[in-house]
């Protein structure tokens, strides 16, 4: 198995041990003691529902709590924090606990699984990734358990604390509040402040990626400090959460009452970086506000984070760019600094490839399903942006459509380039510069 690993690319790594979690998880879901009737589910709804989780997307096809049972739904919950974290984090994480030394090859697969900027200090970041983890997810359930506990009782208000904290920091969006209303989400806790700040908190405590929180923790209020990323990251970050509020509490929810107003529009602009939970009926909304989360989703969360879609900085990269080309400027740069053309072009393919995938795979479901092509795409975004919000069609889609949906979470979560990379991996690329000949665009 280890002269295996060392044949295989950091890429194909990455790639190979979220399909093999994927696998084990899905099994694990087809025995009887998974489900409440004890007769295990069929492969096709294991199958999207441990993709769901191990992407941390949050889509199902089965309600998770009157489906699972609490040994189904504890599966579901290992397979959200290895996804959150990265499967190859989770391995590095149980290597330092063991006392194993971590290889060269582990360090390399490592960098590219979280994104950092050199292999230099991974050990410690990881050591850093497991303890902020462990701190925001405890301290998410300790708030939520009061809540819980009061409706739910000692123990299941426990459970119920500890797996939607986990599910928000991980951006899972997964839930238990089916005993309610099934697929209900968190529409009964839509004006609960404690519920909607500690959910709203802990998923963009982990959408805006560890090497951020690094910095951070680093650097305190130096701002001039940071790195570039990290500015980049924490500004466009706040513009996405602002600027969405804004649009919801003036557009969308005029007609609620102050407080329950004030708290879904924040709430919505929240989980759409790829938490998937919500607490308003999303099919109430005006097709532009569709249209606006559709965005928001294929966004996603930052680099390096638990949260996926084309990430921020891509976003950022992509805006800046435009306006270096509107001003004449030769480079795109941000805060003094300037970006390599090589960010440019793989920011470009990566915006490019999920455009694609999100607009091919809704023109699909739409044409298969006799669907509305908005709501198919609603979904497509949702998926290959490893969200997880809903117009509630997903239950009742047919295993084609079940299983674009699942090639667009997997996409979504390990990466486009990397899926590419992994691909290609043994090719050599051509040196040879070919003749230069002007081409109008625009």
């Amino acid at each position: 198995m280890a002269q295996f690993t060392k044949r295989l690319s950091s890429a194909q790594i990455i790639i190979l041990g979220f399909a093999a979690m994927i696998l084990l998880g899905s099994l694990l879901l087809m025995l009887p003691i998974a489900t409440r009737d004890r007769q295990g589910a069929v492969f096709s709804d294991a199958l999207f529902t441990a993709t769901s989780a191990v992407c941390v997307t949050g889509l199902v096809v089965q309600d998770t709590a009157t489906y699972w049972s609490p040994f189904g739904q504890a599966i579901i919950l290992t397979l959200i924090q290895v996804g959150g974290m990265g499967v190859v984090t989770v391995a590095v994480a149980l290597a330092l606990v063991s006392g194993k030394k971590i290889s060269l090859k582990q360090r390399s697969t490592m960098q590219e699984a979280i994104s950092a900027p050199k292999v230099g200090g991974i050990v410690r970041l990881t050591g850093f990734i497991l303890r902020m983890t462990i701190l925001f997810e405890l301290l998410g359930a300790a708030v939520m358990a009061p809540v819980f506990c009061r409706e739910l009782g000692l123990w299941k208000g426990l459970w119920y604390s500890v797996f939607h904290a986990i599910s928000a920091f991980c951006n899972a969006g997964f839930d238990l509040m089916g005993y309610k209303a099934r697929f209900s989400s968190l529409t009964s806790f839509a004006t609960q402040p404690v519920i909607n700040v500690t959910i709203m908190a802990l998923i963009v405590i982990g959408g805006i990626g560890f090497l951020t929180w690094d910095d951070v923790k680093t650097n305190k209020f130096r701002w001039k400090r940071y790195r570039m990323q990290s500015k980049v990251i924490l500004i466009t970050t706040a513009l996405l959460l602002a600027l969405p509020a804004i649009y919801f509490f003036f557009l969308e929810f005029s007609g609620l009452p102050m407080g329950e107003r004030i708290w879904s529009s924040l709430f919505q602009s929240v989980t759409p970086r790829t938490a998937g939970f919500n607490t308003a009926d999303l099919t109430a909304l005006s097709e532009t506000g569709l249209a606006l989360i559709i965005l928001l989703m294929l966004v996603g969360g930052s680099p390096g984070s638990t949260a996926g879609g084309m990430k921020t900085t891509t976003l950022a990269v992509l805006l800046s760019t435009a306006s270096s080309v509107f001003r004449r400027k030769e480079h795109t740069h941000f805060f003094g600094r300037r970006v390599s053309d090589e960010t440019v072009r793989t920011a470009a393919t990566i915006g490019t490839m999920y455009l694609i995938m999100f607009l091919t795979g809704g023109f699909l479901i739409s044409r298969v399903e006799g669907l509305p092509l908005l709501t198919c795409l609603f979904e497509t975004a949702s998926a290959v942006g490893t969200v997880g919000l809903t117009l509630g069609i997903t239950p009742g889609l047919g295993l084609f459509s079940q299983a674009i949906l699942i090639a667009l979470m997997y996409f979504g979560r390990v990466g486009g380039l990397t899926l590419i990379f992994a691909a290609l991996s043994s090719s050599q690329g051509n040196t040879a510069r070919l003749p230069q000949e002007k081409l109008t665009v625009g």
